[in-house]
């Protein structure tokens, strides 16, 4: 039978059967950060047992770390205490450890990509469910949970069902102001933030293949928002470019020969999957959220749905996103007031989103009832953005430039909601409480969205943004 890329790295990583029904599946590549992995290595510590393959492990901070002041120690204990854990578990064992003053530091699901660690073919395990992000060149990425993180240092191997796999084939041409972001909501929005349980998706088709790696990896990364295990793309050209004289990556006659396989696991024309879903997005328009979960998406020029027009399984959810966000239903989104801009996280937060917002922001200001943040993903992002001068382009607009690290997806550290604020956001989760206040509200967007309800102090729809829309040069709202 052929075989499609999912099964294929399956087999390749399959060490057996359990008695479970499970399979025994080896992890090629194992990223640790301070938030989820020293309650496992104290679960070690209590067997007596080492980390397994050491260098097959690599660490970076990012969750908890501020982005205003990273000084040590942090104000916040409890965050000072999960570094220091970290920062001593990676030394006794071996492990590499991008820490703060790193050039390497960032979010997880950034660093692994952006040193080529992240390659196709691979099994990639880390204690974060956003661990899909690495799909996007081809490799397997699973989020598990503390006690596996203990099993993959262990023994570098995971208990696990094998999902089925749902091929989403996307056609058409993105219109002006249409991005990835858009591309992945309106597939969670389809198909519901359940649709993708025990599933593994393959993104697939001509709109697909045109993306570049960095919007690969958004869409990639919010696969398990609509439920699925695992989101993965074919690599190709686009792929091997990307990684061609990274660190980590192969290099030389190598690198030709790590083509050839990579090239190999690919899915075959006539592979087979268990079921397939089809977008065309010649129409696609912005999207935003307008609830509590990432499937509750409409397109900008869209009004919030009536209870009525939804699904019955699907009416409880609405009901309590109504109440959560004073939100009526039938009601639009656009002309929303916002109190908060938050551009970044693992899903937006690379060196294209943050070109995106900068040329929206560039030469405007952010509305004076609106706080603006600005953060890059990584050390590197960061690097990059202040040798373009990105940095002095929010500067001047507005924004507040921060230091790399999660910030406001999940306000583990001090940047979150205050009360009741509405927060355009380019991260990936609007759950109650996400961003760090059980009132505060969440609209997810993409960046270049974000900044342009950063600076008009509402949400808008960014295809009608011409200089001067709903503006004068001052920011204030005309």
């Amino acid at each position: 039978m052929s075989k499609n890329l999912f099964n294929k790295i399956w087999d390749l990583h399959k060490v057996g059967a359990l008695p479970t029904g499970q399979d025994q599946l080896f992890i090629g590549l194992h990223l640790i950060h301070e938030v989820t992995s020293p309650q496992a290595f104290q679960m070690l510590e209590e067997r007596g047992l080492p980390v397994m393959y050491p260098e097959r492990t690599f660490a970076t901070v990012d969750h908890i770390v501020p982005t205003a002041n990273q000084a040590r120690p942090f104000e916040d204990s409890l965050a000072e205490e999960m570094l220091l854990a970290l920062e001593q578990n990676t030394e006794k064992h071996g492990i590499e450890f991008f820490g703060l003053g790193s050039e390497h530091q960032g979010i997880v699901h950034m660093i692994g990509p952006e040193l080529g660690l992240t390659q196709p073919g691979m099994t990639i395990a880390c204690g974060d469910s956003h661990t899909s992000t690495h799909g996007a060149f081809g490799a397997i990425g699973f989020g598990i949970g503390t006690s596996q993180i203990r099993d993959v240092l262990a023994s570098q191997c995971i208990a696990i069902n094998r999902p089925r796999v749902r091929k989403i084939d996307v056609s058409g041409t993105l219109g002006p102001g249409v991005f990835a972001k858009d591309i992945v909501l309106k597939i969670i929005a389809s198909l519901g933030v359940h649709g993708g349980i025990g599933y593994a998706y393959e993104y697939a088709g001509e709109t697909i293949r045109r993306l570049s790696m960095e919007e690969r990896m958004t869409i990639c990364n919010m696969s398990i928002e609509g439920g699925a295990r695992v989101g993965y793309i074919n690599p190709d050209r686009t792929t091997f470019e990307y990684l061609k004289g990274r660190a980590y990556a192969p290099a030389n006659s190598a690198f030709d020969d790590a083509v050839a396989f990579w090239n190999s696991i690919a899915s075959e024309e006539d592979a087979e999957y268990d079921d397939v879903f089809e977008l065309n997005v010649d129409e696609l328009e912005p999207m935003v959220t307008w609830g509590i979960n990432p499937g509750q998406a409409i397109g900008i020029t869209e009004n919030i749905p009536r209870l009525s027009s939804l699904a019955e399984e699907q009416r409880e959810v609405a009901k309590k996103a109504y109440a959560h966000m004073d939100f009526e239903e039938g009601s639009p989104m656009r002309g929303r007031k916002i109190d908060v801009a938050f551009v970044g996280s693992c899903t937006n937060g690379r060196i294209s989103d943050l070109r995106e917002a900068a040329e929206l922001a560039k030469g405007r200001r952010v509305h004076p009832d609106v706080k603006a943040l600005v953060v890059p993903g990584s050390a590197q992002v960061a690097a990059q953005a202040e040798r373009e001068g990105l940095d002095k382009v929010f500067a001047e607009a507005g924004f507040q430039w921060r230091g790399a690290g999660c910030s406001m997806c999940l306000a583990m550290n001090p940047d979150k909601l205050q009360g009741r604020e509405l927060c355009a956001s380019s991260s990936n989760r609007n759950f109650i409480g996400r961003q760090g206040s059980p009132t505060g509200r969440t609209l997810l967007m993409s960046p270049a969205m974000v900044a342009a309800a950063a600076v008009s102090g509402e949400v808008v729809d960014i295809r009608d943004f011409t200089p001067g829309y709903g503006l004068n040069h001052g920011g204030e709202r005309v």
